[in-house]
């Protein structure tokens, strides 16, 4: 089973950026936290981190016949990000939001995601455990689909 990881605007600079928000856990770190757990649940992780929305999307749809499931950090995006919206609803397998800060904890112009409506769930406020955490349900959802497409087989 392979689950996709995307990682959006400036998530390269977790670790750096508003420590107090963030952590000072770094990209690379969670991404390694992430390949762990992946082995633990027998699941190949493909990550991709961009500051572009444009290689997200090609990211999505180079993958939309192989993967059976995704995590999405949209980032900046999260607020704006139409095309990205549109992507995540076109994907046959089932896409978790993820956000390391609780979003309605933070600026009132943060409070509304547009990439919410598009996807399954959304984990959030949880630091480094929202990406774990939606890891092992994007899993459990993408499991739970192959056993209801073996059992109609």
């Amino acid at each position: 089973m392979k689950i996709l990881v995307l990682h959006g605007p400036n998530l390269n600079l977790f670790g750096r950026r508003e420590p107090h928000i963030y952590g000072t856990t770094t990209l690379p770190e969670i991404d390694a936290m992430l390949q762990s757990l992946a082995g633990e649940l027998h699941v190949e992780l493909d990550i991709l981190q961009s500051n572009h929305e444009g290689a997200l999307l090609d990211f999505l749809h180079a993958n939309i016949d192989t993967a059976q499931g995704a995590l999405v950090n949209p980032a900046g995006l999260t607020q704006h990000g139409v095309p990205l919206h549109d992507a995540i609803k076109a994907m046959p397998f089932p896409v978790l939001e993820v956000h390391m800060s609780n979003l309605a904890h933070r600026e009132t112009w943060r409070h509304h995601s547009i990439i919410s409506p598009a996807v399954k769930g959304t984990v959030m406020g949880l630091g480094v455990q929202s990406y774990l955490c939606a890891l092992r349900g994007v899993v459990a959802l993408a499991q739970a689909a192959q056993a209801v497409q073996a059992k109609a087989a």
